[in-house]
């Protein structure tokens, strides 16, 4: 399965005052719609599209209740869900303010195994561009010619390859 990538130039956040350098960073597609989402998945398969959806609705609903009552939901062959957040200490217990104290509530997902395997295993990573100074050139080769005039150096680039 290959994973298109784009290389984009910045700094490292770590270092602010080293030189920008080139990262690797996913190349996003729109989502789906829930409709294209749910007729592709129940694709040769005798679950009616609408069917999902509604299932999925009745998922959606039941989640939040689960995880404000401090449950972990698991979505059996996706994941778990659960809730996570920090908290200010206190030496004396009677001092502890959950409104004030209590910050950064966050959900935390993690895939089932099969599912990392699934997405994970054999990965392969496709050159999908460039972004520079605004312009989204369609592959590394592109913006070479451009940058260096005549596709930097002769050298033929190879999907994947940095």
């Amino acid at each position: 399965m290959a994973v298109n990538y784009k290389l984009v130039q910045k700094r490292n956040p770590v270092k602010p005052e080293d030189p920008k350098k080139w990262y690797a960073v996913p190349k996003s597609a729109t989502a789906q719609t829930g409709k294209q989402m749910t007729k592709a998945a129940t694709e040769n398969t005798t679950v009616a599209p609408i069917e999902m959806e509604a299932s999925l609705d009745l998922l959606a609903k039941y989640v939040p209740k689960q995880l404000v009552q401090g449950h972990t939901v698991h979505i059996p062959g996706v994941g778990y869900l659960r809730l996570s957040f920090k908290s200010d200490g206190v030496e004396n217990i009677e001092d502890f303010d959950p409104v004030a104290m209590i910050h950064d509530a966050r959900m935390i997902f993690k895939p089932d195994e099969e599912l990392r395997k699934a997405v994970l295993d054999n990965l392969a990573f496709e050159d999908g561009g460039v972004l520079a100074d605004g312009i989204d050139y369609a592959s590394r080769t592109s913006y070479l010619k451009v940058v260096k005039g005549g596709g930097g150096g002769g050298e033929e680039e190879r999907p994947g390859e940095l």
